[in-house]
This record gives structure tokens, sequence and C-alpha cells, in this order.
């Protein structure tokens, strides 16, 4: 997997704008997204009473990154009705499965970077 592999789910030049591209804090700031959607990803379900919590703080952590479509579905699965959660937290997780592929490729191809000096 490498950049060639970049579905379109995150804008890195957003990042990239964030963290000065320095490729150190850009693969610390992914690292910690990917850590962030593996906590949140467990509340991602309607019976849990924390999945607001969760689709919020995703909703962040998606922007931060430039994953724009992630931030925004997560928003309007956030202010959206109850008993719409099932369907809204299934877009969610798509979205942010999507976005999570595109942060791999993109920490591999940063990983290739640094090993080649």
């Amino acid at each position: 997997m490498a950049r060639r592999d970049l579905s379109g789910a995150v804008d890195f030049t957003v990042l990239e704008a964030m963290t000065g591209g320095m490729d150190e804090v850009t693969e610390e700031v992914l690292g910690l997204f990917a850590e962030q959607a593996r906590m949140w990803s467990a509340l991602l379900d309607a019976s849990s009473e924390g999945w607001r919590d969760a689709v919020h703080t995703i909703r962040g952590a998606g922007a931060g990154i430039g994953a724009k479509a992630l931030a925004e579905i997560c928003a309007e699965v956030e202010h959206g009705e109850q008993a719409a959660a099932p369907a809204g937290l299934e877009r969610v997780r798509t979205a942010l499965d999507a976005a999570l592929a595109d942060v791999a490729a993109y920490r591999h191809e940063l990983a290739l970077r640094s090993l080649k000096g």
C-alpha cells in the first residue's frame, strides 16, 4: 500500500499545511488519528450511551487531518435523531474505514520516504 492507493477520503494537503510538511509530525498526527479511531469505534453503536461523543470526537479528528467527508457525515449523524442512529453510524463506520485506508497508505509512503533518507 502506498500513495497510489489513496482514494481521496483524506485531503492530506490539510494535514501537511498544519504540520509544515514535517514527516515526523505528520506521522505522529496520523498515528494519533488511527489510535483514536480504534478507541472510539467501539462506541459506534446506537445502543451505546456514548455514541454521540464518539461521533463528535471522530468528527474533529477527521477534520484535523483533512477527512472532510468523514467530518461532514459525523456532523449529520451527531445532530440526527436517535431513531436514525443505526443507519447513520453505519455511514460513519464506512467513511471512517475509507479514511483509515488512506491514512494507512499515506503512512506507508512516509515510512518508505524515511528509509530512503
